[in-house]
Order: C-alpha cells, then sequence, then structure tokens
C-alpha cells in the first residue's frame, strides 16, 4: 500500500515524508504520541508557544538548512543569551567581558585573559577529566561558580569522574557579545514548531497513538520500505543490554503575571538547587503573540536532569565507552535489517541539534533517490 513507512514524526521523519511525497512516493507517517512533531512539539497556552519537551533554538551556519526550514516556517529574530544564576549572583553565559568583570571586577580584556591564564596554570599536562579540562580553559573561579555544580546536575556524575571531551571547546569571549551560539544564522518558528512540522507533513497520512514496537507485524506488511526514528536498542528488545541515556522531567507552571525572570533560559549553576535551569517561554517571542499583543501571563519549566529508565523519555545518550561498544553492536545487527533503515537522534545513538537532524534526513533521501536514479 504504501512506499515507505516513516516511523516518528520528529524533524527527522517529518522531512523524509516529506522529500519522498516530493519524489512521487506514497508515505504513511505513524507516532505513538497524540501529537506530531516529537521532542520539537510546541503547542499553544495562554496565547503562550509552549515548548513542552524542553525549549529549542534553531541555530546553524548552513545556509542550505537554514533556506530549507524556511519553506515551512518564518523565523524570529531570537537570540539566546542565557544567564546563570549561582546562588543569587546573576552571570553572563557564554563567559564574556561581562562575566570577567562580575567574577573579578576586570574591566580590560588584557586584565581578563591575565586573570585566565593565571587561573589555568595549576592543570599540569593532558587533562585527565572534565575538572581538570575546565580548569585549563577558564581557571578555576568560573569552573566552580558556573559549570561544577550545573555540570554534576546534569550528569549525575561527579565532574571528576566525567571524560574531559564532553567540555573540549568553552566560548571564551573578551568581548560583551551576549550571543550564546554565535551562529550566523537563528530563531524561532513564528507559530512554533509543531506548525512548521505540520506544513512539512501537508498531504501525507499521519496516524497518531500507534506504537510500532507493539503491531510490528502487522505494520511492515503495509509498506516496502520503514524509516525508523525510535531507539534502536528498542527495535531490538534490549537484546544486547540498555543503552544509558539522561532524561530531562519539567514542573510546569502557568504564572498570573507577566514577568518571571525577565529572560528565556536561566541556568542555576549551584550545586544546592535541584533544578538545573527555567525556561520562561514566553521570552522566545519577546512576550508578545502573534498580533504582537503583550501577553498577560507567563509559563516557566523547571528542569531536573536525571538518570533515564524505561518509560522516560531519552534525551542525552551517555556516550562513554562502554555505550559506544554496545551501540556499535545493535549497529551491526542493524545492517542486516534489509527491509528498515534507522536514523535520527534515537536511531543513531547520538545527540544531534536540529540542523544536523534534518541534513542527517535530507542526506538519506539523496542517497536513496540518486541511487535509484
Amino acid at each position: 500500500m504504501y512506499d515507505y513507512l516513516v516511523v516518528g514524526s520528529g524533524l527527522y521523519g517529518a522531512v523524509f515524508a516529506h522529500e519522498a511525497k516530493r519524489k512521487g512516493k506514497k508515505v504513511l507517517v505513524i507516532d505513538k504520541r497524540p501529537n506530531i512533531a516529537g521532542n520539537v512539539y510546541t503547542e499553544k497556552v495562554e496565547g503562550i508557544n509552549f515548548h513542552k519537551y524542553g525549549a529549542h533554538i534553531f541555530h546553524m551556519n548552513n545556509e542550505k538548512i537554514w533556506k530549507y526550514v524556511n519553506q515551512f516556517a518564518t523565523f524570529n529574530r531570537f537570540t539566546n543569551s542565557p544567564i546563570a544564576n549561582y546562588k543569587g549572583e546573576l552571570y553572563s553565559l557564554p563567559f564574556n567581558m561581562y562575566t570577567f568583570n562580575k567574577m573579578w571586577g576586570v574591566v580590560t580584556p588584557e586584565e581578563a585573559m591575565a586573570k585566565i591564564e593565571e587561573q589555568r596554570q595549576e592543570i599540569k599536562g593532558e587533562p585527565k577529566n572534565l575538572e581538570e579540562q575546565a580548569i585549563s580553559l577558564v581557571g578555576r573561579d568560573i569552573y566552580e561558580k558556573l559549570i561544577k555544580g550545573y555540570t554534576e546536575k546534569q550528569w549525575g556524575r561527579d565532574c571528576k569522574d566525567l571524560p574531559s571531551f564532553i567540555i573540549k571547546r568553552l566560548p571564551v569571549r573578551l568581548t560583551f557579545d551576549n550571543n550564546y551560539f554565535n551562529a550566523l544564522y537563528q530563531g524561532i518558528p513564528v507559530g512554533g514548531y509543531t506548525k512548521m512540522v505540520e506544513n512539512m507533513l501537508e498531504g501525507i497520512e499521519v496516524r497518531l497513538g500507534v506504537d510500532y514496537l507493539e503491531n510490528k507485524e502487522e505494520l511492515d506488511k503495509l509498506a516496502d520500505k520503514v524509516i525508523y526514528t525510535g531507539p534502536i536498542d528498542a527495535y531490538f528488545n534490549y537484546s544486547l543490554g540498555t543503552l544509558e541515556y539522561r532524561s530531562v522531567r519539567f514542573e510546569n507552571e502557568v504564572l498570573d503575571i507577566p514577568n518571571y525572570q525577565g529572560n528565556a533560559a536561566v541556568n542555576y549553576t549551584d550545586e544546592e538547587t535541584p533544578w538545573t535551569r527555567i525556561i520562561e517561554h514566553k521570552w522566545f517571542e519577546f512576550g508578545k503573540d502573534e498580533e504582537g499583543n503583550d501577553l498577560p501571563k507567563t509559563i516557566i519549566s523547571k528542569e531536573y536532569s536525571s538518570e533515564w529508565k524505561p518509560g522516560d523519555e531519552p534525551y542525552y545518550p551517555v556516550n562513554d565507552e562502554k555505550n559506544s561498544s554496545l551501540y556499535q553492536k545493535y549497529k551491526e545487527l542493524a545492517s542486516k535489517e534489509e527491509k528498515v533503515i534507522f536514523g535520527g537522534r534515537l536511531g543513531e545513538y547520538k545527540y544531534y541539534d536540529m540542523d544536523q537532524v534534518i541534513s542527517m534526513s535530507l542526506n538519506l533521501v539523496d542517497n536513496i533517490f540518486h541511487s535509484n536514479m
């Protein structure tokens, strides 16, 4: 009945489905959630586009992908400029001259660099773990106040027990530039991500609330090929063991005030505060609705990082040696599945930014359709 069955309506699946339909193929998209758009799903609450599965901000330098997504949405000019809250002290993220001035009272880039250089000397030789790597990049003071507590909450492990590669690069800016991503193109789709994915899936049959793995036999009969974007270990019924993830739990509140924290993202970098950050969704769109009116209420989400367990949403793959080795074994099994192509963050057990997910999906389209021409 169908050329392609696409399992999952997130960005990877939606882009593939759109392109396959454009090539004249018959496509069915299924998703076990009651909504499309995967983790980028947004819904309207009190006139605010609420990011249900965590904040998503498009940021990229890839002009081709930027032009591609602009077919489906108009983007606002949102620039990510998060704030760090350390026990009530506020610092600028990324680390820039505002950060260094607040931390040490320095005024010139030369003074800031001298302070960082002085503190870097603590680490001799190649850094052996995340703590040493961070100190070798930005010094002890910034590590203690702005990195240590946040990172340990995020990963549930002591910084001395985390590999140095997690924090290979830290943006250190000797300017007053608050643009965290420093990307050429960035913004949020006007009207929310769900509307954008809806436009991608226009004219394509979508069935929601359908669990592929529970109905695999009958669903496989519907199509010649399956594009599977779910967890690769779940596909094989965890036969070789379970891949580990970090998960995120959200506590959401609608508040009867127009402004809670004055910024879209505030990271809590001390160890005592149980949440990692608070997102205030309305500031992704400057506190206004699509007609430009001020919104009287606000919505905040406190984020708590946790060890993933079955039933939780898998967010961040734990790409250490043990898990990477297990993934390679699953990848080998996957290569023997003639009918199924595994893709996306969960299918490839890799953390991708949104532009990378779209790029990977478009590469798959090129590989399939150009090789068949």
